[in-house]
């Protein structure tokens, strides 16, 4: 991959109208139910970035037949949970964590040996959070030193992985999707109790399959989801809502640029996503929830933003694992809120694609921010900014790219970011969106 670079010009105000690519954790799961349900399943607004197509590979090599995507529609042909083949070579999960800990669950349940591989970033990123469990359940699983990819999957058989009650040491929707996908092929329940509440695409869309997920609500914080070993899913129609992940850049570029209006169409609303809207608006952001409806067992809406004067505020610890992926651009905005904007319990963020906390609190810094991390978080003192011409480091993180693209709006001098081809990982045609609303961002 040869060196992206982004040229970003100061100012502009946000306005139109505008739909993102579709949710990248939903396409992700679209692919891995619609391969292991009976029937055939159809997908729309289906996300064509690197990341969601290594998992449509990965079962293309299990013999699953897939057509697409073509505009975003893919048609997955079934082939029950027991049907997937031995691939011929080692399954490459790309950057996607998500794809390699979930494919961990569903292949922790076959009876043939596989290896599952990524590239630079993704290999250093813990997986003993998913191995942990697996092996409590049965499976034979390898790693590197350090826990570390690639993993090496021993088919261990039916009958062989064993229902178990997990308690997650941190509130991680990959690791309780990886229980609960390893579920589906143990005897007995599973179940998976969570500290926080995480995101629950997984129990929605094995509901959806037909499959039933029971959730319950323990205490204020606490969510526990179980099923039983030994169904079936059968096949549906899925039609992917916008990813609010993506749409988050343009919601924050637009609360932050005078005279911004913009509307962002049929976004996912899932109440385990959507923290970064509570988060904006505790900050005193204008945002508006127009045309709510449901898709597919997921509410969507059209997010209606308008520029708003901002205040710093302490981050409440609850919103955090609902909001976990959007903190770089939150930080962006939090230097533009009058007062000091305070983020606590979110060491999550060290071990995303890049350790997200010091690199944003370098990328700050470098273009005049007084913003300093934390252990787990970051202290920004917002409102002012002294002018520096700067080349940021993306450190192959895409978040940190888009993320200090929209730090252009409030800039003083031209912002370079490097490394930035990672961007087409989970959202394609940004650039594209961004110049389009009213950016002025160049790719060299």
């Amino acid at each position: 991959m040869s060196n992206v670079k982004f040229k970003v010009q100061p100012g502009g105000s946000i306005k139109g109208r505008i739909r993102v690519p579709g949710d990248k954790s939903i396409s992700h799961r679209s692919i891995m139910l619609g391969a292991i349900a009976e029937g055939t399943t159809t997908v729309t607004g289906f996300l064509e970035g690197d990341d969601s197509l290594a998992t449509l590979k990965a079962f293309q090599d299990m013999g699953v037949e897939i057509e697409g995507p073509e505009k975003g529609n893919v048609t997955i042909k079934g082939v029950g949970l027991k049907g997937l083949k031995k691939p011929s070579n080692p399954l490459d999960m790309g950057n996607s964590g998500t794809a390699m800990r979930l494919m961990a669950g569903i292949l922790a349940g076959q009876d043939f040996d596989c290896e599952l591989i990524g590239d630079a970033s993704l290999s250093k990123r813990p997986m003993k959070r998913v191995t942990d469990p697996l092996r409590l359940m049965g499976a034979e699983i390898d790693t590197a030193e350090g826990g570390t990819p690639p993993l090496k999957i021993t088919g261990t058989g039916e009958g062989s992985l064993k229902g178990i009650d997990y308690v997650l040491p941190m509130a991680s929707a990959q690791v309780k999707s990886c229980v609960l996908l390893a579920g589906l092929y143990a005897e007995g329940t599973t179940s998976a109790l969570e500290p926080a509440p995480t995101r629950d695409h997984t129990e929605r869309m094995l509901n959806g399959f037909g499959y039933p997920v029971v959730s319950e609500k323990l205490d204020d914080q606490r969510m526990k989801a179980s099923l039983q070993g030994g169904g079936k899913l059968t096949a549906r129609h899925i039609d992917v809502p916008s990813d609010i992940s993506s749409a988050a850049f343009f919601i924050a570029a637009a609360t932050v640029s005078k005279g911004s209006d913009l509307v962002v169409e049929h976004v996912g609303m899932n109440p385990t996503r959507v923290g970064i809207i509570d988060i904006l608006k505790l900050m005193g952001a204008d945002i508006q929830l127009e045309n709510f409806h449901e898709v597919g067992g997921e509410p969507v809406a059209d997010v209606h933003v308008k520029y708003a004067p901002l205040k710093g505020i302490h981050i409440p610890e609850a919103l955090v694992a609902l909001a976990i992926d959007e903190f770089p651009v939150l930080f962006v905005v939090a230097a533009t809120a009058e007062g000091k904007t305070v983020l606590t319990g979110a060491e999550e963020l060290r071990v995303k694609e890049s350790d997200r906390i010091q690199v944003m609190a370098d990328a700050l810094q470098a273009v005049g921010i007084d913003a300093t991390p934390t252990e787990d978080g970051m202290v920004i003192n917002g409102g002012k900014q002294t002018p520096q011409t700067t080349e940021i480091q993306s450190h192959h993180d895409h978040r940190i790219s888009m993320a200090m693209t929209i730090a252009g709006l409030n800039a003083v001098s031209e912002i370079v970011i490097d490394d930035c081809a990672n961007v087409n990982t989970s959202f394609p045609t940004f650039i594209e969106l961004i110049n389009q609303v009213g950016m002025t961002v160049d790719v060299v």
